[in-house]
């Protein structure tokens, strides 16, 4: 059980202030910081703020910020130990090329950048513009994500390229944009705090993001908390209400609740009426989602399904949140549209205390949501929209006929690319598809057939980095300025308060030394720094729902503790509040103002247990002290001593009494792609016939399924087939509810 959760906010305040014990106190005279910055945090979309405490302008410690709106004094362990990963001896520091002997060798920078030019153009000669691809991150700056989708699109012609927010948001973004109109999280974390609902579906808040569950604990209204999943997580320990459903039934649980809440009459008539559609269809869609029907998809009782239709109900003010275990699913665009369907016929949005919630990964997937220019045209435009190509291409004074009519290809889209020989370059920015990329073992072999493979990261030891035939390095955060967005759409600044080591440079400066060579450095003529992007994107923004025109500079951000989008030019005659809400008036950005109710009859479980793998393999977070791959997370001596060295399976108490296991036993794990060896861990956390694996160890991928969202694209991570045998060959079984 977390520390996090069964504890009253002060005391849980300074358990999060203190995990590693170091207090400005402790450091040596030498060391005494002589000046303190802000900056926010790098890790995960809560962007919390911190001080960092300077010494010859050198970081040598930091504390967080008290007044920031978002974090309010705390930071959880990996904010504690954002600095000391930035020293890891692993650091990439020098450009690497591979040779003829096929070892990677150091280079100058000249050589690696012409020789990045020079085979991308190679390629492109030979096999055609679109046969580079690049795939990017939700982890650097936004100005640096612009940059780069600037230059890859318009200056290099590089048609396809998308983020690896592909494997964490695509669904929320698809959801919002198709019920709404735009992609537009509602919500401020103030309604944390100001619910008297709180319904958590597929997250483990506690862990994931500990300074939201944080705000949960501050809430004076002794909030009902629902948890929907199928395991007993931290977060479902400390709820009202925990509904351990079926894994992936959560669509027929929520058009069940739907229908409760008709046939009840529990709705809001008026707000339905004024800024919805869709609904009569709905109403009689749900018909067919009885009781009777949930119990047996869900395995919830009657007694707890309609616990939770009253609930909503007698709630005044009630809040849907989401995160992985709904966006990371084989059909969770629909699953977070009966959320949203919740909320819009309750009239549960744009109220303090309200709203369908999607909660962000990292920590500028909100960035990379709007101006990465992937799947999105800059400023959340679209590429298929001629006005919108016409607008960016005055903006930025370029040829409109630069600018791709369609977005690009998704992620594994692109993948499927190489695979097919469509791809034959590939530019890797700020990630590690060779870990984290669903049924690893096929990734690394479609890597394999690259011609050529460049990996540009702050790292030169991740597994992607390990295969590619160029390395570019890059600073990481605390080495360079910028801004992220985090998951309540507030924009936050983050500063240089450190020296990249060796050769390393910025993303924007290799951005800058590439379109120099590539030859399109006159079409960037104004991209000269960071802050000069970020007036780029303000101008790109104009009329978007996402409009940032009222914003002056970075320091306006930092004296008003992070700007929430919008705020247009319009909006800076009237006073700036902190916590800011979306649809407060009920009109949303479809050209009728209002939402759409969107429904599809839910599709079974791609891949669920069979007599050959009898076990369903749930995988999420392990510990608040890891971080996705752990490129970062496991290079600190104090987050290694937070969570287990190897990987280990949860397997439930019973299945493995029946087996013989016990917790220390090593034990094999297979699906139909792969296998790996872990330690049990035995727990009644889980229900019969599940096992559950963190994310964050690399062995884990090499069992999931390549199953995908057909609306988001989006990988379903969270759930497939595997079998359980000890490494003497013994098969385990799983018992069945008697």
């Amino acid at each position: 059980m977390s520390l996090l959760h069964r504890t009253s906010g002060p005391l849980t305040r300074e358990l999060l202030l203190q995990p590693s014990g170091f207090g400005l106190g402790q450091l040596p005279a030498r060391l005494k910081p002589e000046a303190t910055t802000r900056t926010v945090c790098g890790y995960c979309s809560t962007g919390c703020n911190l001080n960092v405490h300077l010494q010859d302008g050198q970081a040598v410690s930091l504390s967080p910020t008290t007044e920031y709106p978002v974090n309010l004094g705390m930071a959880c362990p990996k904010g504690w130990e954002a600095l000391t990963v930035l020293d890891a001896p692993d650091r990439a520091t020098t450009p690497l090329l591979r040779d003829a002997n096929s070892k990677l060798q150091p280079t100058s920078w000249r050589t690696g950048v012409m020789t990045f030019v020079e085979r991308f153009k190679a390629i492109q000669e030979k096999h055609g513009k679109e046969s580079v691809a690049f795939i990017s991150t939700g982890q650097i700056p936004t100005e640096e994500m612009a940059f780069l989708g600037a230059l890859a699109k318009f200056g290099m012609g590089i048609k396809h390229g998308d983020g690896n927010t592909r494997q964490c948001m695509a669904t929320a973004v698809v959801a919002y944009k198709q019920a709404f109109g735009f992609d537009a999280p509602p919500y401020t974390y103030q309604d944390f705090e100001e619910s008297d609902v709180i319904v958590l579906v597929g997250s483990n808040l506690c862990l994931a993001h500990p300074i939201m569950w944080e705000r949960v604990m501050r809430n004076p209204h002794r909030p009902e908390i629902i948890v929907v999943d199928p395991r007993m997580t931290e977060t479902a320990m400390a709820a009202t209400q925990h509904l351990p459903l079926a894994p992936k039934s959560d669509l027929d649980l929520f058009y069940g609740i739907a229908r409760i809440l008709i046939e009840r009459d529990w709705l809001d008539d008026r707000f339905i009426a004024e800024h919805t559609t869709g609904f009569d269809e709905f109403r009689q869609f749900v018909q067919a989602y009885s009781i009777e029907h949930v119990t047996i998809a869900t395995g919830l009782s009657k007694e707890v399904i309609e616990r939770f239709a009253q609930t909503i109900h007698e709630g005044k003010r009630v809040s849907f949140w989401w995160t992985m275990g709904v966006n990371q699913s084989h059909q969770g665009v629909r699953t977070a549209q009966a959320l949203i369907n919740l909320a819009l016929m309750t009239g549960n949005i744009g109220k303090p205390g309200t709203g369908a919630n999607s909660i962000t990964g990292q920590c500028n997937a909100m960035g990379s949501r709007l101006f990465s220019n992937t799947t999105s045209l800059l400023g959340g435009h679209d590429f298929a929209n001629a006005a919108h190509r016409e607008k960016v291409a005055t903006t930025l004074g370029i040829d409109p006929s630069v600018i791709p009519t369609e977005a690009s290809w998704s992620y594994h889209e692109i993948l499927e690319g190489v695979l097919r020989g469509k791809i034959k370059g590939l530019w890797v920015i700020c990630t590690n598809p060779a870990h984290s990329w669903i049924n690893q073992s096929h990734c690394r072999e479609i890597l394999e057939r690259l011609d050529f493979l460049v990996v540009q990261d702050m790292y030169s030891t991740t597994e992607t980095a390990r295969e590619a035939d160029l390395v570019l390095p890059a600073a990481g955060w605390g080495e360079k300025d910028g801004s992220f967005i985090n998951s309540e759409r507030r924009i936050g600044v983050i500063k240089k308060v450190k020296k990249a080591p060796g050769q390393a440079l910025s993303d924007f400066a290799i951005f800058r030394s590439i379109a120099e060579a590539w030859g399109c450095g006159a079409m960037f003529r104004d991209w000269t720094s960071p802050s000069a992007v970020f007036e780029i994107m303000k101008k790109l923004s104009r009329g978007q729902p996402c409009d940032i025109t009222g914003i002056r500079d970075y320091a306006h951000v930092e004296a008003e503790g992070g700007i929430q989008w919008p705020l247009s030019e319009a909006d800076v005659s009237a006073t700036l509040q902190a916590q800011r809400r979306l649809f407060a008036d009920g009109r949303f950005y479809h050209a009728d103002g209002r939402a759409k109710f969107l429904f599809e009859v839910p599709r079974p479980i791609p891949e669920g247990p069979s007599d050959r793998f009898p076990f369903v393999l749930l995988t999420g977070r392990g510990t608040a002290s890891q971080w996705h791959t752990q490129t970062r997370t496991s290079k600190s001596d104090v987050l290694r001593k937070l969570y287990p060295a190897r990987v280990y399976v949860e397997i439930n108490l019973a299945d493995a009494r029946r087996s013989g296991i016990k917790s220390g036993d090593r034990v094999r794990v297979t699906s139909q792609r792969g296998n790996l060896e872990a330690t049990a861990f035995v727990t009644p956390t889980l229900q019969r016939g599940q096992v559950f694996i963190p994310m964050h160890y690399e062995e884990c991928n090499r069992l999931t399924d390549a199953v995908f969202d057909p609306y988001s694209k989006q990988p379903s991570y969270k759930a497939c087939a595997v079998a359980l045998t000890t490494l003497g060959g013994a098969s385990l079984q799983p018992t069945r509810s008697a």
